[in-house]
């Protein structure tokens, strides 16, 4: 990319790659993804930014996951912010969870565990992965001690086990931010044996939320759907606040999912029940979700630049008022969106303002962000010369 110290391969040259490597021409990979040769063509050529749907397509055309055609882990990234090093301690952690080790320790009071499990899902609220892959070692080891303690059945044997879902399902998020989805994959095959003992049927539905995007980043979306109709169904709805914004944030992420696999009446649908429940729940942070009328009008962004509709996206975006208390993990997600499509509707200017303001809501998050690298990138490509703003913010996050 031009203006920058450190480039890194297009999405449409990973395509190119991956299309000479199965030895299909533009026309057969065309008809396996059902995408035209010039589109393809232009795609790969730099021309054009595949959309959602279009990246989903291709990537189960050619047998890859989303996230290989993305080229994630952003290794020089994660080797500058050392990262990468802070990731196996966690791997090998889950590798002995069913193992107590014959001379350690006895893990802390069931209550200490709880508090620093609290700690770790305010640091992920804000992104702050560093902080947390140094502490999920030794938390993923005790939480896995304390359910063997904590053999009889009771109250006390559910905590232990929602203490191990929920670590479970913060090392498997913070695994999938940084593009490491072999170890977010192991996390929640963790999360799913733990949740059901947990005594909270919130925690299995939200595993099955968080395995959906999984599956959808495996070329799997109609199984990321599936999974969220199940959760659905599995979780009744017994009037509750919390219960209600849990099915809501599930039909939020069916209406994303329909919309990449091109189901736009689908989306809609899901979109307008979540709409409903959001307006008897109102603004939500349960089980660090944030779900609310807020929510379901940024997830209408997400849908809309999904599909390309980006002038619809900006429209949604700009009647977007983010209180000053909003989850920064949610805000960065508005501001990346928000940057999508100014920069498909050539307010480039105002594209690069909302990435800082991404960065100055969630700094880790945006950085590893591959919807943030892809503006980036289309940013640069309209532009002969980068400005000085421009190329300090790409030599950033590594595009």
């Amino acid at each position: 990319m031009p203006g920058t110290d450190t480039p890194t391969e297009s999405i449409g040259a990973r395509i190119r790659e991956f299309r000479l490597i199965r030895d299909y021409s533009l026309s057969e990979l065309g008809r396996r993804a059902h995408v035209s040769t010039s589109q393809l063509s232009r795609i790969e050529n730099g021309e054009r930014y595949p959309s959602e749907p279009i990246i989903a397509s291709v990537a189960r055309a050619l047998g890859v996951g989303v996230s290989v055609l993305r080229g994630q882990p952003y290794i020089q990234a994660l080797q500058k912010d050392q990262l990468d090093a802070l990731l196996t301690p966690i791997s090998t952690s889950f590798d002995d969870w069913d193992i107590p080790p014959d001379d350690g320790p006895p893990p802390r009071p069931l209550e200490t565990l709880e508090a620093e499990t609290a700690q770790l899902v305010q640091l992920r609220v804000k992104a702050e992965f560093l902080q947390i892959a140094e502490r999920l070692p030794g938390l993923i080891s005790e939480a896995a001690i304390a359910t063997q303690i904590q053999a009889a059945p009771g109250h006390r044997r559910e905590r232990a086990h929602d203490l191990q879902a929920e670590v479970s399902r913060t090392a498997a998020i913070v695994a999938y931010r940084l593009g490491y989805m072999d170890l977010a994959r192991l996390a929640l095959s963790r999360m799913a044996v733990a949740a059901p003992q947990s005594g909270d049927p919130r925690q299995v539905a939200i595993e099955r939320y968080e395995r959906a995007q999984m599956a959808a980043d495996n070329s799997r979306l109609d199984r990321g759907i599936s999974l969220m109709r199940h959760a659905l169904r599995d979780l009744d709805d017994d009037g509750g606040r919390a219960t209600r914004a849990v099915r809501g944030t599930l039909q939020l992420r069916a209406a994303v999912l329909s919309a990449r696999d091109g189901d736009e009446g689908g989306a809609g649908d899901w979109l307008g029940e979540a709409a409903e429940l959001a307006d008897e729940t109102g603004e939500t942070r349960d089980y660090a979700l944030a779900f609310g009328p807020l929510n379901v009008r940024l997830h209408q962004i997400a849908a809309a630049g999904d599909r390309d509709e980006h002038a619809e996206a900006l429209d949604h975006a700009l009647q977007v008022s983010l209180p000053d208390d909003y989850p920064p993990t949610r805000a960065a997600h508005y501001w990346i969106d928000r940057a999508r499509a100014e920069a498909w509707t050539a307010q480039h200017d105002d594209a690069l303002d909302s990435l800082r303001a991404a960065r100055a809501a969630s700094s880790q998050l945006t950085r590893y962000h591959h919807s943030a690298h892809e503006t980036v990138a289309t940013l640069l490509r309209a532009r002969q010369r980068a400005d000085e703003r421009l190329r300090e913010f790409a030599e950033w996050c590594g595009v």
